[in-house]
């Protein structure tokens, strides 16, 4: 975490460059949306939140337990991840969503709300979790940061989210490029969504915000960013549509919807303004995440000025397309779970602490 106050020399010096720069770079519209301190807890816990309607989504989540058991490291985990794959060097961030695909072939099982099975690799479930997230964090921008996007940079950003996609299972061809486009995507899924009672659980214990805070911070300060964090819930409410509300349970009016929109922009114009803010903010909510995000916040050049395209860059260091990724284990993950009736081995967990951030509480904490 940045403590103090420090110039921009003096914060770029505690920070490695990136190898490259990925898949996108400083001039894409994604590395503008997803910058904005309006993804670092609006945006992103609208979609971790929302995801949980896919029941197929809220059975992996419940059933393995760990974002109730360890819910800062898993917020970390997932939020480096996404910084990965906007800000991160190409070669790290295939590397890391090769590993994914192994800890997602554990993620198998029965679905007891739909009476089927779900598999986190599959493409259809990637596809809800890369589009939820790319859709709240602009939508959060729109409402809480700068305002709507031009026609241009909108197409930009959708085609940029397309060429994303493509670091998981998903087939590009079914990633939505326009906001049109998008809407009706997410109309198509009403039909599929489910309010079960894992998935209100599950949302009523993200949504105050307070699991996203380091476990071992002192019971004062977090009393003293008490009445910020649930400005920011309820900023994160005022997005969800009437009918994710009442899907949610989630009780809240246009009038406090319209009170929270200014105090929700106000703190995070100040946070756009302030790096120290903006560094020592994320470094509280996911130090894992901070050194991949923080050499884009402050623009540090990375060693080459290579953009990559996705496909280019799996082929160069070697990595498979997702969705043709490790077979065999994801088969031997499937015998397990669906022949035999054992538990899915944990292959792939360790290994990826190291691409994806630790699942320990005070390592994390550490970083």
């Amino acid at each position: 975490m940045v403590l103090g106050v420090k110039t921009r020399k003096q914060l770029m010096k505690q920070y490695e460059p990136m190898a490259d720069y990925g898949f996108l770079g400083p001039d894409s519209v994604a590395w503008k949306v997803w910058g904005h301190p309006t993804s670092y807890v609006l945006g992103f816990a609208r979609s971790v939140t929302i995801e949980h309607f896919d029941p197929n989504l809220a059975a992996a989540v419940v059933q393995s337990g760990g974002v109730k058991y360890r819910p800062s490291t898993r917020y970390g985990r997932t939020l480096r991840y996404f910084a990965m794959q906007l800000f991160a060097g190409a070669e790290q961030t295939c590397r890391a969503a090769d590993v994914l695909v192994k800890v997602h072939s554990k993620a198998i099982g029965h679905d007891p709300v739909t009476g089927g099975e779900y598999d986190a690799n599959k493409p259809s479930s990637q596809l809800w979790i890369h589009m939820t997230a790319w859709h709240s964090i602009l939508k959060c921008y729109e409402m809480f940061g700068p305002g709507r996007l031009s026609e241009d940079e909108e197409n930009q950003f959708w085609a940029e989210c397309r060429e994303i996609a493509k670091l998981q299972t998903i087939d590009p061809a079914t990633v939505p490029t326009s906001r049109d486009e998008v809407h009706q995507y997410f109309e198509d899924w009403r039909p599929h969504l489910a309010a079960s009672e894992a998935a209100q659980d599950m949302i009523h214990f993200i949504i105050p915000l307070k699991v996203a805070l380091p476990p071992a911070m002192p019971a004062w300060q977090k009393a003293l960013l008490a009445p910020t964090m649930w400005v920011m819930s309820k900023g994160v409410i005022s997005t969800y549509p009437r009918y994710m509300r009442e899907m949610a349970n989630l009780r809240q009016g246009r009038l406090l919807d319209a009170l929270v929109r200014i105090p929700n922009r106000l703190l995070h114009a100040l946070l756009f303004r302030s790096l120290n803010a903006r560094l020592a903010l994320f470094g509280l909510l996911a130090p894992q995440a901070t050194p991949v995000a923080a050499p884009a916040i402050l623009r540090i050049p990375p060693l080459s000025d290579k953009v990559w395209e996705v496909r280019e860059a799996q082929a160069h260091f070697g990595f498979d397309v997702p969705s043709a990724a490790h077979p065999d284990l994801r088969a031997k993950q499937r015998e397990r779970v669906f022949d035999k009736g054992e538990s899915p081995s944990d292959e792939g967990l360790v290994e990826s602490e190291q691409h994806i951030g630790t699942m320990d509480v005070h390592r994390a904490a550490r970083v």
